[in-house]
């Protein structure tokens, strides 16, 4: 137990090393595009609308894969929020102790830090949509991954927040497009 303890204050010290280097660092260029990406992303709004256009303009296979998307968001997002951040106990970040620059920040949320639901959200949907359009894997990869950066780059979460929900969303994604495709194909 002892052991345990101890390798968890490590982690922690490491996570909040790490949130300290992205708040001293001098990102201007950077501070707004993410502020209004990160805002984007609140509620599923971005991945609802790129869900809207796949299936707008998109066939048969990029409708499943939407549906599959919207799936892993819908389970994602109870998961992640309803049962996983009940029980955690993580305080948000403090983003004035930390002088993070008032051009980077977002309203902060009142629920726990742990996980990052944006992070889980984003990663969910790449990776359902991904498994059934691979093409599009990487690009929505890695828009899920500048996501979830600015939820740090902001101080809403600190680094493993993003880590452990971008895990969640991919292993729920997963799990969502098999189940659709099973679905789809009987």
């Amino acid at each position: 137990m002892n052991n345990s303890r101890s390798m968890l204050d490590k982690l922690r010290s490491v996570d909040h090393a790490i949130y300290r280097v992205i708040a001293d660092s001098p990102t201007e260029p950077l501070d707004e595009p993410l502020r209004k990406l990160s805002k984007a992303a609140n509620y599923s709004r971005l991945w609802l609308a790129i869900s809207s256009a796949l299936y707008l303009f998109g066939g048969r296979r990029t409708r499943t894969a939407t549906q599959s998307g919207l799936a892993a968001l819908a389970v994602t997002s109870f998961t992640v929020n309803v049962v996983v951040k009940s029980v955690s106990r993580r305080r948000r970040p403090d983003r004035d102790a930390h002088d993070i620059p008032d051009e980077r920040k977002v309203p902060m949320p009142d629920s726990t830090s742990f996980p990052s639901g944006h992070s889980a959200s984003g990663f969910a949907f790449a990776t359902a949509v991904g498994d059934h359009i691979p093409s599009l894997v990487v690009p929505l990869r890695v828009l899920a991954g500048v996501v979830a950066y600015s939820r740090v780059h902001s101080g809403v979460h600190y680094p493993a927040d993003a880590v452990v929900g971008s895990v969640i969303g991919i292993a729920i994604g997963h799990i969502t497009s098999r189940v659709i495709r099973s679905r789809s194909s009987s």
